[in-house]
């Protein structure tokens, strides 16, 4: 077993990890933050994406020994209490939940996105969700719903 301390939304935790954890199972199994999604467990689809020291991360490709020490944010620490983050408004109003396993981690990517650039362009979008895979559209209405949030959050 191996100490670690995440900051994980915020708030410090020092757990007793296995060397073979990664970062997805300390957040839902050890945590309960469920709201990270495993897909593929291959860094593959993206379902995963949390934000390490403001990058988007594949949680299952992380091995929560190296995490020791970042700051995380998952999916649950975009809201402010009861109300959403832009981006997560910005889903539903425009319909880009579809069936929702995907959400997360495209919320976590726009977030990143819209961080670095405030004001994307379609194709930028596109490229900063590239690491996401959706089975249940052709992402016209996820891509709508980053384009909205980033406009909302610019008027705000």
């Amino acid at each position: 077993m191996k100490q670690v301390r995440l900051t994980v939304n915020g708030k410090l935790y020092e757990l007793s990890v296995k060397p073979w954890d990664t970062l997805i199972d300390v957040l839902r199994d050890h945590l309960g933050l469920t709201g990270t999604k495993e897909g593929c467990g291959l860094g593959e689809c993206g379902a995963c994406t949390v934000i390490m020291d403001g990058k988007a991360v594949n949680s299952c490709l992380v091995l929560a020994a190296e995490a020791d020490g970042e700051q995380i944010t998952t999916i649950e620490g975009l809201a402010n209490g009861d109300e959403l983050h832009p981006i997560q408004a910005a889903f539903i109003e425009h319909g880009g939940l579809q069936c929702g396993f995907c959400t997360p981690g495209m919320i976590m990517s726009a977030k990143v996105l819209l961080d670095e650039n405030p004001n994307p362009t379609e194709g930028e979008i596109r490229r900063g969700i590239a690491g996401n895979l959706c089975r249940c559209t052709g992402y016209t209405k996820i891509i709508e719903s980053i384009a909205s949030a980033a406009k909302n959050m610019e008027e705000n």
